[in-house]
């Protein structure tokens, strides 16, 4: 129940334009989860009974974020965090929609024939990408 408060502290101004919660049906949410949400008008909805794909989208994004992204860096901070996933979400995640490309076209740079090559620094510098300039 506390997290719950904690949660809504933290979103602040963004509650209002919050309309359901979506959550699965583990013992760990009791009527005082729920009670919390619906104080704010948030309608909140549990997952069907014995459906173990209802959260397969939700899960399939944080299992890709987790394996191709943050399994890979050291976290230090949640500002560092923030920053790391947004990289990730705007730039590097792949989408169905471009044949599981990133949003960004790739080019494949090699060594022997690339020619001007550009460098981009990702993370503040922290990580850099290489793109063959056409």
């Amino acid at each position: 129940m506390q997290q719950a408060r904690n949660l809504l502290v933290e979103l602040g101004d963004r509650v209002d334009s919050l309309w359901f919660l979506i959550r699965d049906r583990d013992a760990k949410f009791t009527a005082a989860f729920d009670a919390v949400f619906a104080s704010v008008g948030i309608d909140v909805l549990r997952s069907l009974v014995r459906v173990p794909r209802a959260n397969a989208i939700a899960e399939g994004w944080v299992g890709s974020g987790r394996r191709e992204c943050l399994d890979r860096l050291f976290i230090v901070n949640r500002p560092h965090l923030e920053q790391v996933l947004a990289e990730y979400v705007n730039h590097r995640r792949p989408h169905r929609s471009l044949g599981r490309r990133p949003p960004e076209r790739q080019v494949p740079v090699r060594m022997r024939d690339a020619g001007l090559v550009r460098r981009h620094g990702r993370l503040g510098g922290l990580i850099y990408e290489y793109q063959q300039v056409a």
